[in-house]
């Protein structure tokens, strides 16, 4: 399992999410905070979900984000696993 790491642009150490809210299904607010405390910058921030990478197995209709274009997905899924590993998704749509 892996766990994102939010660093400090200042001073590079570890950030840590002091408190966060869902303000959409696809949108979070986060308040965060560096964990330096000589440094002690904190920041808001925002994750939001853009893009379908690939299918859910479990489909919820409410939920309608538009498909990655290939380059999109392709270049998530090299940044997890460098591999030759084919896109199913490429391999559907060239069907």
């Amino acid at each position: 399992m892996s766990t994102y790491k939010l660093v400090c642009p200042h001073c590079h150490s570890r950030m840590r999410i002091r408190t966060s809210e869902g303000t959409h299904i696809f949108l979070r607010i986060a308040y965060l905070q560096c964990c330096n405390e000589a440094c002690g910058w904190s920041v808001r921030a925002e994750f939001e979900m853009t893009h379908e990478l690939s299918p859910s197995g479990m489909a919820n209709p409410a939920v309608q984000l538009p498909l990655a274009d290939r380059a999109l997905r392709r270049a998530a899924m090299m940044s997890a696993t460098p591999t030759s590993q084919l896109d199913l998704l490429d391999s559907l749509m060239e069907a």
